[in-house]
């Protein structure tokens, strides 16, 4: 069975198809370093320098051992107990893994290096270039990423980097030398090798003649400004020859350019006339709230403050400060409350983003998925964002290009976590929160570290005071004091005891010290984290007094894989009505125990989740907390089987087995209700795929995307799309479900043809063609052929297309679905309108239309309509063009389809602009746009593009009575 290693990037492994799960983090780091040096012995001396540094424990040798030992059985199973290992030698002195570029990414990496630099000697700059470009694309972040960073700051790790960086300046300029597009093919990488080594003049310098040979004057100007007052700023120099020359090019291309283009002003165009246009127009807004009862933290706020220039000033670096500290010790608040009260010098709005680095449940927010949210902030239609990590960075930092946006990222795991997440260009504020000390963001971003301790006592106090009242602890101080120590000083313990005494004004505060006093510890897995023994006190203390319903809907929340959930999921969880549970959440919401940031939906924080979550253990048992993360994901996937069945109730779907008994699916009347529930348990149902194919059988994972296919497609989300399915394809292949693996299939490929990716497109599609046909499933063939069609004529491959509609065609004729046989008649009717074969598409779209009405499908009827519409509209038949989409706008309004509503709107807008109705093309087309913004959208874009293009004034609206 092959094993595979990668080390460019996270260090991962597989066996076979299957990713192994590696051991702890010094075995992980092992194994980093020994894939570094493939080949080559690594003597065990060295093994413990990397691991421990200067400081290693006497016990180092055999700790190496035992490591290698665990890798041995991790990579080789099978291996008897003395055999020699296929991987893992012993010899001079030390260990060597033994690879070849077929198993390690880094060896394939060094010889593709190898091979451009003989194709540059002999003179083939493009040939040397793609194979730059393919041994870049083996990169996945720094190489060994996600090791400790004192470990990972070893040479041989760093050697790597270097590596890196002389392979991107190496394609770059030869793409320069070979001209065409690989410019723009290079430029991704480039851009962000350039943001991760700012004061790199030769890099920067390459950057600066990429983006100028690929159209890109403007933004290689600003790259040449930013260097410049970096330099300056942080070296006190001037830019060097290199990048002297690169400005004089860009500046000679620019003028020529100008002089063939004409100019309202005739003068020549200098540097600073060449701004880029913004990418977006949004102004996000996303601070949380800032807390009413915010107590001290006065020496914090003046030594945060201190970072910033004075008023009226402009921010030469990006400034970035890392708090950390213990959980449950007022990280967050002091960040928001902070960015609240410097709000107003960042005038291009605020970033917010919890990236739940330490979520119980492991359903950390990527990286991705962060950038993919501040992205939708600012506007970017979801068509023109890019399908890898690093292009959505650098999308990302160009946005921020000239802008003054403040940015918090709370909670998050690592340094590696947060760097794509760094603007790349002074003027930003950036706050970072985590439990960890984020000694890569000090050392490598230059980031200013405060450590944040629990409340003084006078703080503490002020923070009780705030919350009881001056008199009441004025009352009883000797108590109160008590209470402080009992609590650790720490706020959030300190919040749960407050909100008992509130909700209990009558309790004398004696009587709570004297609980807290009386209570047992209980949260063993923050005990290395001093004082949050008392923390547990006051969680413990506040678990007891819970009745015994409350008590368990508490540890069972902890199974919930998202931020929060609804009153439905939680009756789920618990296996009752959701009349019984109501009265239990409003019991933990007034013990603090639990939070209901908007009606109807509940959270926690992260350490009583993770209390709840050892209670349940202890308190529960395993069969018990099975049943509920079953049942729980039966709530999901059915009531996501619910919603897309009322969003289009004639398309063929999975058929599931029934739920589990006490499992709550809520009733959806409409197509408005489904996409409401739908939107707002998006982010939750995204994170129950990926809990799923970690914790269950993978059933629910692939299951669960397979039915959410449709909504995520259909609404833009293309890229959580691709997350989504790539995960419940993983599942479907380790449980070996082959429609399982059909369906991940079938919607990675259309997914990755939305991005132009056609080549993974044709693969996976080929792939799922015979997986259905393995399985004997002619719909899901159908289906798949559908899609290669649809890819087919976004290509211009029309033959192809009507190629792949004849097969799916015969296949829904083979099973008897007429609808599918419906629908592809109008498809086919689409295509020969692409074809300019309209009146071929009128006899198709007619015969749609027909069978449509045959077989009651209202969403077909629609669609059919919509088609004949926009045949007519082609033939200059523009009143019956529009006679025909006034009966598919009316289907769609009934049947609340607000996406193909606000597409036919669309067309009706175009039809009327071929008319000269500049006026009716404009109200049709703002109604589509405003309908795709209220969704959500990527298109809303380009239908406010069509409005500008038009630029008529809003028009008066008719006098009362007129219709």
């Amino acid at each position: 069975m092959r094993t595979r290693f990668a080390v460019l990037g996270p260090v991962r492994a597989w066996r076979g198809g299957t990713e192994l799960v590696l051991g702890p983090p010094k075995q992980r780091a092992l194994l980093a370093l020994l894939l570094t040096e493939a080949g080559h012995p690594v003597a065990v001396h060295e093994i413990v320098d990397a691991l421990w540094g200067q400081d290693p424990p006497d016990t180092a040798v055999n700790v190496v051992q035992r490591h290698i030992g665990a890798l041995r059985r991790l990579l080789e199973p099978e291996l008897p107990a003395r055999g020699e290992s296929r991987w893992l030698v012993r010899g001079s002195g030390g260990y060597r893994l033994d690879a070849d570029p077929d198993s390690l990414d880094l060896l394939r990496f060094r010889e593709l290096r190898q091979r451009a630099a003989k194709a540059a000697q002999e003179s083939e700059p493009a040939a040397a270039t793609e194979l730059l470009i393919e041994a870049l694309a083996l990169w996945r972040g720094p190489a060994a990423s996600g090791i400790a960073p004192e470990v990972r700051s070893y040479p041989a790790f760093t050697a790597l980097d270097g590596e890196h960086l002389a392979a991107v300046k190496e394609a770059a300029e030869l793409a320069l030398e070979a001209g065409g597009g690989l410019g723009a093919r290079v430029l991704v990488t480039l851009r962000q090798a350039a943001a991760q080594h700012p004061l790199d003049e030769g890099l920067q310098a390459r950057l600066i003649l990429v983006l100028a040979a690929t159209g890109h004057q403007a933004e290689a100007l600003d790259v040449h400004r930013t260097v410049r007052t970096r330099l300056a700023d942080e070296l006190g120099v001037q830019p060097g020859p290199e990048l002297q020359a690169a400005q004089q090019r860009v500046l000679g291309r620019t003028q020529t350019l100008r002089a063939s283009v004409p100019t309202g002003s005739g003068e020549d165009a200098g540097e600073e006339d060449l701004q880029p246009a913004p990418a977006a127009t949004v102004r996000p807004a996303q601070l949380p709230a800032d807390l009413a009862a915010f107590t001290g933290r006065r020496s914090e706020l003046a030594r945060v403050r201190e970072l910033l220039p004075p008023f009226g000033e402009a921010m030469s670096t990006v400034v970035i400060s890392a708090i950390g500290g213990m959980a449950g010790v007022g990280k967050t608040t002091l960040a928001v409350h902070w960015a609240h009260s410097v709000a107003d010098r960042f005038p291009d709005g605020q970033l917010y983003v919890n990236l739940r680095g330490f979520h119980p449940t492991g359903s950390i927010m990527s990286a991705a998925e962060a950038i993919r949210s501040f992205l939708d902030a600012f506007g970017v239609p979801g068509q023109r964002i890019p399908a890898g990590l690093d292009a959505q960075a650098a999308l990302y930092r160009s946005l921020l290009a000239d802008r003054r946006v403040l940015i918090v990222l709370d909670n998050a795991r690592d340094t590696e976590h947060v760097r794509p997440l760094l603007p790349g260009a002074p003027g930003c504020l950036v706050l970072v929160t985590s439990r960890s000390q984020l000694y890569g963001l000090v050392a490598g971003e230059g980031a200013h570290s405060l450590t944040l301790d629990v409340l003084t006592r006078d703080d503490a106090r002020e923070f009780l005071s705030r919350r009881l009242g001056d008199e009441r602890v004025a009352r009883e101080p000797d108590a109160v004091t008590e209470i402080i120590d009992l609590c650790g000083r720490l706020p959030l313990a300190l919040a749960v005891v407050s909100a008992r005494a509130v909700v209990n004004p009558s309790f004398p505060l004696a009587s709570v010290a004297a609980e807290l006093r009386e209570s047992e510890d209980s949260l063993d897995a923050f005990s290395g984290e001093a004082p949050v023994a008392d923390a547990r006190s006051a969680f413990s203390w506040s678990y007891q007094l819970l009745s015994p319903a409350a008590a368990r809907v508490f540890r069972l929340l902890a199974l919930h894989p998202g931020p929060d959930c609804s009153l439905a999921a939680v009756a789920s969880l618990a296996g009752q009505r959701i009349g019984q549970v109501r009265p239990l959440l409003g019991e933990l919401v007034r013990a603090h125990l639990l939070s209901e940031p908007v009606p109807g939906r509940y959270g926690c924080h992260e350490l009583l989740r993770a209390y709840a979550t050892e209670l349940g253990r202890a308190e529960d048992g395993v069969p018990d907390l099975d049943a509920a993360r079953r049942r729980l994901l039966d709530h999901y996937l059915h009531t996501v089987h619910a919603a897309d069945t009322v969003i289009a109730p004639t398309r063929e779907r999975l058929q599931l087995r029934p739920h589990a008994p006490g499992v709550t699916v809520p009733r959806l009347p409409d197509q408005a209700a489904a996409a409401t529930w739908l939107e707002a348990n998006r982010s939750v149902v995204l994170a129950a795929i990926e809990q799923a194919a970690r914790h269950g059988s993978g059933e629910h994972s692939w299951q669960l995307a397979a039915t959410a296919d449709l909504y995520l497609d259909r609404n833009g989300h293309w890229q959580e799309q691709l997350a989504a399915q790539t995960t419940a394809l993983g599942a479907a292949q380790r449980l070996g479900d082959i429609r399982g693996q059909a369906h991940g299939h079938k919607a990675l490929g259309f997914t990755n043809g939305r991005f132009d990716r056609w080549d993974e497109a044709d693969a996976h599609l080929a792939r799922a063609l015979e997986l259905f046909a393995e399985i004997g499933d002619g719909i899901g063939l159908a289906r798949v052929h559908r899609h290669c069609a649809y890819l087919a004529n976004r290509r211009e491959r029309h033959e192809e297309a009507l190629g792949h509609y004849a097969d799916a065609s015969s296949l829904y004729r083979a099973a008897g679905w007429a609808s599918g046989e419906a629908y592809v008649a109008n498809e086919v009717g689409w295509t020969y309108i692409l074809m300019g074969r309209y009146e071929d598409a009128l006899k198709e779209c007619g015969r749609a239309l027909a069978a449509h009405q045959r077989t009651g499908d209202g969403n077909g009827v629609a669609s059919a309509w919509d088609s004949l519409g926009y045949a007519h509209h082609h033939l200059h038949e523009h009143d019956r063009a529009l006679e025909c989409y006034e009966h598919a706008l009316r289907l769609y309004r009934e049947s609340r389809d607000r996406y193909l509503e606000a597409d036919t709107l669309v067309h009706i807008g175009d039809t009327h602009r071929a008319r000269g109705e500049n006026g009716r093309a404009a109200l049709a087309w703002r109604e589509a746009a405003a309908i795709l913004e209220d969704i959500g959208h990527s298109e809303a874009a380009q239908v406010r593009d069509r409005l500008r293009d038009l630029a008529v004034p809003d028009p008066v609206p008719d006098p009362p009575g007129r219709q």
